[in-house]
């Protein structure tokens, strides 16, 4: 439930961000910008800010696990990749959900944004 809200928030974060850059890209498209180089200039503030989120949270993640399950008796050892993996998927679910907002902007047709002037 909470992964359902946190990529409906991120997913209405991307879409605000792209109608408030939308004469931006109009304009970069115009110019001559490729699809990709759109693509990637829409997604890379929102990959930014998750790498550096991650870079973060996972070690310190892993030293509260790691602290917190060495006071049982019975305890299992936790390794650096599985919070590794986890970092993955999360980055990989957030790139799926901005790249959707990402790729409409940047097919989208120059002129009927700019024609809104």
């Amino acid at each position: 439930m909470s992964i359902a809200i946190a990529i409906m928030g991120l997913f209405s974060m991307s879409a605000y961000n792209v109608s408030i850059r939308q004469k931006e890209m109009s304009i970069r498209k115009v110019l001559g910008a490729s699809v990709s180089q759109l693509f990637i200039q829409l997604n890379k503030p929102f990959l930014r800010i998750l790498m550096l989120a991650n870079l973060i949270a996972l070690p310190l993640a892993y030293l509260l696990v790691d602290r917190w399950l060495s006071s049982f008796a019975y305890r299992i050892t936790v390794h650096w990749w599985m919070f590794a993996v986890a970092g993955f998927f999360a980055l990989l679910i957030a790139l799926f959900t901005v790249s959707y907002q990402s790729a409409r902007a940047a097919r989208a047709n120059p002129v009927d944004s700019l024609k809104e002037a």
